[in-house]
C-alpha cells in the first residue's frame, strides 16, 4: 500500500467523532451523531485499520498484524451546519508527530486545501452517482506552531464578547491554510423502501413537494430523479452560483415562462433570491410542480417553510430525519419526524413520529382525511344540537308574548347536554365514508379536501337552516297538538326533540359501527327509563298512552322526514365522489 493511500486511510480512521461500544455479547458497535461517519469508520475497519478505543484524550487503532497505533487527541473542532466541516489535532505517541486532520464539504474545503486540478471534477462525478461527498485534508504541525496556536486559541476562548468568531478566526489563521489534499469519500444515502410510490401518491393527492437538502446540486438532482420526484421527461432547470440581481431576474423570467419544469437551486442562489426578490421568487416557485433546494443550512430550511406558509396561506408539512431538520420541522404547521440512522432528534421535535417515509401515505390519506371529515361533521352537529333547542325556546317565547318562561329547566337541560344526546353525537367520530384500501388507492379523494366542502360557510348555513326548520317545526306542532296542561307540551316537545336528534345522527352516518348502534339504542333506553324518575316533567299516565305516541311520531316525521327525502334525492342526482368508488 502506498504512503499516500495509507495517509488517506489513517486520516479517515482518526478524523471523526465515532466511539466504539462493546456489547454484552462481545460484539463492537460504533456510535456517532452521523451515520456517514459510522460508514467511513466501518470502511477503514474493512481495509484493516480498526478503531478499538476512544475517550476524550486518546484514540487507539489496530493494524492488520495486531499491533496498536496510539494517538493523543489534542483538540477537536466539531461539525456544525454553518462551518460544514470538522477537524481534529492528534499526536502520534510513538513518533510525537502532530497532525491537523480535517474533512468537510467540497465548497468549503476547496478554499482550504492546496490548489489542485481534479477536486471539482471528481466531486461532480460522485455527486452525479448520488453519493454524499467529503473532502479530506491533512497538515503537519511543529510543536512550536501548535503551542502558539494553543495559546492564541485559549485567549480567544476566554473572551466575553465575540468568543466564537475569535476562536474560528484563530483556527482559520493557524490551521486551515494550505492543507494537503489527501482524498475524497463518497457515501451512498440509501432510500427507504417505497419512497417512489409514496411521493407519486402524494403528488396525485394534490400535494406539492419541495426537497430541501444539504447535498450538492448533482447529488440532489440524482436523488430527485431516482425517487420520481421529477416526472418522466420533465425538464430540470438548475440555478447555481447567482451573483447579481440581473442574473436573478433573468432566471425568474425564464421560470415564469416555463412553469412545468422542476427547479434545482443551490443555497447561495436561494438566499440571493430571497434577499432581492422574495415575493416574486416564492410566487413563481410555488406554481412549479417540484422544487429542489440544495446546500441549504437548517436556518434556510426553516425560512423557506415560513415563507411558503406566509405567502400561500396553506398548510405546510415538513418531514425530516436528522438534527439539521429540527428548525424546519418546528417552523411548519405540521412536523413529521422519521426515526432512522440519523437519530431521534427530528422525531422528538415533531408533531408525529414515523419509522418509514412510506407511512406518510396512511398518516395523510387515511388518518388525516378521516380526522378532517369527522371533525367537520362533529363540529357542525354540535352547533346544530345547541341551536335547535335555542330556536324552540325562541318560538315558544314569541308565541306566549315573550313571557320570561323557560321551556325546559333543571334535569331536562342537564340530560339534553349529556346522557340524552352526547353518546350518539360523539359516535360520529367513528364514521368513515370509504375503507382504508380505497382511500390509499385513490389519492384524489384526499385532493377533494382542499376544496373545503366538508366545512364551509355553505355547510354552516345549511345546518343553520336545518336547525331553524326543525326547532320551529317541533315547537309549533307541539302547540298545535296543544294539551290542557303545560306539562304535556314539555313532555311531547322534549321527547320529539330527543328522537329527532337520534334520527339526525342516523341520517349523518355513512358506515355503521357497533358502537354507533349501541349509542343510539342505549341512549333511547336511558331516556325512556328516566321519564319514570322525573315526574315533575313527565306525566306517566299520559306518556304511556297511544295519544302521546302518535303525536310524538307525527311531530318527528314532520321535522325529519323532509330532510331524509332531500338527502335521498341528492344521493341519486348528485352522488358524492366516494360513493362511486366504495
Amino acid at each position: 500500500m502506498s504512503s499516500r493511500v495509507k495517509d488517506v486511510v489513517l486520516s479517515l480512521a482518526l478524523c471523526h467523532n465515532v466511539t466504539p461500544v462493546t456489547n454484552d455479547d462481545g460484539t463492537v458497535t460504533y456510535q456517532a451523531s452521523s451515520p456517514d461517519e459510522v460508514a467511513i469508520v466501518q470502511w477503514t475497519e474493512s481495509v484493516g485499520l480498526t478503531l478499538t478505543f476512544r475517550d476524550r484524550t486518546r484514540m487507539d487503532l489496530q493494524t492488520p498484524d495486531g499491533s496498536t497505533l496510539p494517538f493523543e487527541i489534542l483538540e477537536i473542532f466539531p461539525f456544525t451546519s454553518e462551518s460544514k466541516r470538522m477537524g481534529i489535532v492528534v499526536r502520534d505517541t510513538t513518533t510525537k508527530e502532530i497532525s491537523f486532520l480535517q474533512k468537510g464539504a467540497d465548497v468549503v474545503m476547496a478554499k482550504i486545501v492546496q490548489r489542485n486540478d481534479w477536486l471539482e471534477e471528481e466531486t461532480a462525478n460522485m455527486a452525479r452517482e448520488g453519493l454524499r461527498t467529503l473532502v479530506v485534508g491533512k497538515k503537519r504541525i511543529s510543536p512550536e506552531a501548535f503551542e502558539e496556536f494553543r495559546a492564541r486559541y485559549h485567549d480567544a476562548s476566554v473572551q466575553l464578547e465575540g468568543r466564537n468568531e475569535a476562536m474560528n478566526a484563530v483556527v482559520a489563521d493557524c490551521l486551515e491554510r494550505d492543507l494537503e489534499l489527501l482524498g475524497l469519500t463518497g457515501v451512498e444515502d440509501k432510500l427507504q423502501e417505497d419512497v417512489k410510490p409514496t411521493l407519486e401518491l402524494l403528488r396525485n393527492a394534490g400535494i406539492k413537494i419541495w426537497m430541501l437538502t444539504g447535498d450538492k446540486p448533482e447529488t440532489a438532482t440524482c436523488i430527485a430523479i431516482s425517487t420520481k420526484l421529477v416526472a418522466r421527461n420533465q425538464y430540470i432547470h438548475q440555478v447555481a452560483k447567482l451573483k447579481t440581481p440581473s442574473e436573478v431576474r433573468n432566471e425568474l423570467e425564464f421560470l415564469q415562462s416555463k412553469s412545468d419544469c422542476c427547479l434545482v437551486i443551490d443555497g447561495e442562489s436561494l438566499q440571493l433570491c430571497l434577499n432581492l426578490f422574495r415575493l416574486e421568487f416564492i410566487e413563481i416557485a410555488t406554481q412549479l410542480p417540484a422544487v429542489v433546494a440544495c446546500r441549504c443550512s437548517p436556518t434556510q430550511k426553516a425560512d423557506v417553510a415560513r415563507l411558503i406558509r406566509h405567502h400561500t396561506k396553506k398548510r405546510v408539512c415538513c418531514i425530516g430525519d436528522g438534527g439539521n431538520d429540527v428548525s424546519m420541522i418546528q417552523a411548519a404547521d405540521v412536523g413529521v419526524g422519521i426515526v432512522g440512522k440519523e437519530g431521534k432528534q427530528a422525531s422528538l421535535a415533531a408533531d408525529f413520529s414515523v419509522t418509514q417515509f412510506s407511512f406518510l401515505t396512511k398518516l395523510l390519506m387515511w388518518h388525516g382525511r378521516n380526522s378532517y371529515k369527522r371533525s367537520a361533521k362533529l363540529a357542525q352537529f354540535v352547533i346544530h344540537r345547541g341551536l335547535i333547542i335555542s330556536v324552540m325556546q325562541a318560538v315558544f317565547s314569541a308565541i306566549f308574548y315573550f313571557a320570561p318562561i323557560a321551556l325546559y329547566q333543571g334535569w331536562l337541560m342537564v340530560g339534553y347536554a349529556t346522557v340524552y344526546t352526547m353518546a350518539p353525537v360523539f359516535s360520529l367520530v367513528l364514521d368513515r365514508d370509504v375503507n382504508e384500501d380505497v382511500a390509499l388507492l385513490y389519492p384524489e379523494l384526499y385532493k377533494e379536501l382542499t376544496k373545503g366542502r366538508s366545512l364551509s360557510f355553505k355547510t354552516f348555513f345549511t345546518w343553520l337552516m336545518i336547525s331553524l326548520y326543525q326547532g320551529g317545526a317541533i315547537m309549533i306542532m307541539s302547540l298545535v297538538l296543544f294539551e290542557n296542561e303545560f306539562l304535556n307540551i314539555v313532555a311531547i316537545s322534549f321527547t320529539a326533540l330527543i328522537v329527532n336528534e337520534l334520527i339526525m345522527v342516523a341520517l349523518e352516518i355513512t358506515t355503521w359501527h357497533v358502537y354507533m348502534i349501541a349509542a343510539e339504542v342505549v341512549t333511547l333506553f336511558l331516556y325512556m327509563v328516566s321519564m319514570a324518575f322525573l315526574p315533575e316533567y313527565f306525566d306517566l299516565s299520559f306518556v304511556i298512552t297511544t295519544r302521546f305516541a302518535w303525536k310524538v311520531a307525527l311531530i318527528v316525521a314532520i321535522s325529519s322526514f323532509p330532510l331524509y327525502l332531500i338527502k335521498f334525492a341528492r344521493s341519486r342526482l348528485r352522488p358524492a365522489t366516494y360513493t362511486k368508488l366504495a
